[in-house]
Parts: structure tokens; sequence; C-alpha cells
């Protein structure tokens, strides 16, 4: 029952994370969001809202690895196309509001936070994962490793910046653009 709870508060704080921000997200909002009871706070989270922030990143940062894993791997094509499929109802919860949960814990947690360079060491580690992930894939379709590292690279970029100017349009629209150049940057024949 106790890992229920703090399972419940990390996922309530991704949710936090990505609509909110690091410096926003608060222990009061995290116990409305997960149901739990006030002293679960530094029962789970001795670290405060520091240690919270870099468990919420690090769960974040492995379920989307994990779903990179998924992503079918016959051609370079197929796995951007593919990623793209993927990630674009993401993106358009970012046009909504939202944003990465990984990417927040890389900016200004405020003064609740003593050590900011440990949560972008996890951000940093996360988004490495994630290329290395999609490295691997696009290796396995047929690209040389530095191509594939080069293209996974800019895929997740791709990402990122697309949470950030999709919200800020409140449309989906630089995405789409973004996923256009992406796919037509591709070799006919990948």
């Amino acid at each position: 029952m106790a890992a229920d709870t703090k399972s419940r508060m990390i996922s309530a704080a991704i949710g936090l994370l990505q609509r909110h921000g690091l410096a926003a997200m608060s222990f009061t909002d995290v116990l409305a969001e997960s149901g739990a009871a006030r002293g679960a706070i530094y029962h789970h989270f001795p670290g405060g809202k520091q240690q919270l922030a870099l468990e919420a990143a690090r769960r974040n940062a492995e379920d989307v690895r994990g779903h990179l894993h998924e992503l079918p791997a016959r051609t370079p094509r197929e796995v951007v196309e593919a990623f793209l499929g993927n990630v674009r109802p993401v993106v358009q919860a970012s046009a909504d509001g939202g944003g990465c949960a990984v990417a927040a814990v890389t900016i200004d947690g405020g003064a609740a936070i003593a050590n900011q360079s440990s949560l972008r060491t996890v951000a940093a580690e996360g988004f490495a994962d994630w290329v290395g992930e999609l490295t691997e894939k696009l290796t396995h379709a047929g690209m040389s490793p530095s191509q594939a590292a080069d293209l996974a690279t800019l895929m997740i970029v791709t990402l990122e910046g697309a949470h950030i100017l999709c919200r800020a349009a409140g449309s989906i629209a630089p995405f789409d653009s973004a996923a256009a150049a992406l796919l037509s940057a591709l070799p006919s024949s990948g």
C-alpha cells in the first residue's frame, strides 16, 4: 500500500510538472491529485520537493524510453514515422498547456530546490537514454551508427522544441511543420 501511495504521488508530480513546471509544483497539489495523506510527504520523500521531482523526472524518462523501445525498426522512415505518430498526442497536450516533465526539471525550481544540478543530471540522462534508444532502432533499421545518432538527436530536439513552440502557439502546427521537414530530410529509400 505504501508503494502504491508513493507511486500515485510520483504520477501526480509528473502531471504537475508537465502542466505547471517545477517552481509551481507544490506538495499541496501533489497530495490533492494523488489522494495521499499529508504525512506521506516526508515519509516517502525525506529529501522534499527535490527528491519528488527527481523521482518523477526519472520515472517519466523511463516510461518514455519504454515507449521508444516498442517502435518498429524495419526502415529508418518507419522508425521516424512511428516516433512522430506516437509523440503527436503528447505534443497536442503541450498545445493545450502541457509540457515535458523531464524538461521541466531543468528550469529553476525556486528556493525549494537546493541542488538544481542533480535535476539537470537526471534530465540529461533521460534525454541521452531516449537518443540512445532511437539510435539503436535506426542502426538496426540500416543506418550507420553516426547517422543514426545524429537523426535520433534531431528527433528528440524536434520533440522537445515542439513542446515549447506548440504551447506558445496553442496549436500543433509547429510540430506538423517540423515533422514534415524531418521526414523530407530522410533519404527516399529510407
